[in-house]
């Protein structure tokens, strides 16, 4: 397994009570932005509080990040501010919940995350947070005037139908 792009590994016996304020540089900003399949993460952090429980590690903050990203309909990019909670618990192995019974999660749960030994990495939790904090699928403020441009106004069937549907209208 290779090495994660932005690594932030915290040691149990380290834990404190201050909170821990998480940036990652220019160089592991770029790393991940080639993982995530964006253009750029200009700025990224976060602040995150971290509460032990014996082997569980609750980590509770904030992650902001500014990302560049193309528009998925002109592929212009544009910068997409990210501002996402982080609800995370990091658990030892066999420390994790085991539910017989399906239940429904809230926004408040905890993600869990097994670790190994007595360390874990903060830092690529981090990155996994704001990797599905992306939209995919981001409109740029362009779109609708390229859509309209190129006559993509949702009247016209794109893909492969719509060359079936212009043999139509010729008979």
């Amino acid at each position: 397994m290779s090495a994660p792009e932005y690594s932030h590994v915290i040691d149990l016996r380290q834990i404190t009570d201050a909170p821990l304020v998480l940036e990652p540089g220019a160089d592991a900003c770029r790393r991940l932005s080639g993982r995530f399949a964006i253009t750029a993460i200009p700025a990224m952090q976060a602040k995150v509080q971290l509460v032990r429980e014996g082997a569980r590690v609750t980590a509770h903050g904030r992650l902001t990040a500014d990302v560049i990203q193309a528009c998925r309909v002109c592929a212009e990019d544009f910068q997409v501010r990210i501002d996402e909670p982080i609800h995370l618990r990091f658990v030892p192995p066999g420390g994790e919940a085991i539910l017989d019974e399906e239940i429904e999660l809230t926004a408040d749960d905890c993600d869990e995350i097994v670790y190994e030994g007595t360390a874990f990495d903060l830092g690529e939790a981090v990155a996994q947070t704001l990797a599905l904090a992306i939209d995919p699928f981001a409109e740029g403020p362009n779109a609708d005037a390229f859509r309209a441009e190129h006559g993509l106004d949702g009247q016209s069937l794109p893909g492969p139908f719509a060359a079936l549907a212009a043999l139509k209208t010729q008979d």
